[in-house]
């Protein structure tokens, strides 16, 4: 991916969680993905899928069970 493919990414992302602190960025040595961030704190992975000349994107987020718990 580009950096004006990850830009659109981006821009997609902030306007769909309603969020400007949203980035998305180049994975070093990669080039089918890129990391979602939200300000430093990674959230997950955006992979594009460029099968049969149809590209479309897949975003992955793992949530720990720790990170369900309500902060004390």
């Amino acid at each position: 991916m580009d950096k004006t493919e990850l830009l659109k990414l981006q821009n997609y992302f902030r306007r769909t969680f309603a969020n400007a602190n949203i980035r998305v960025v180049a994975r070093p040595r990669k080039t089918d993905s890129a990391e979602v961030m939200i300000g430093d704190e990674f959230i997950g992975i955006v992979s594009l899928d460029d099968e049969d000349g149809d590209r479309s994107y897949a975003f992955s987020m793992s949530i720990l069970d720790i990170d369900l718990d309500p902060e004390e």
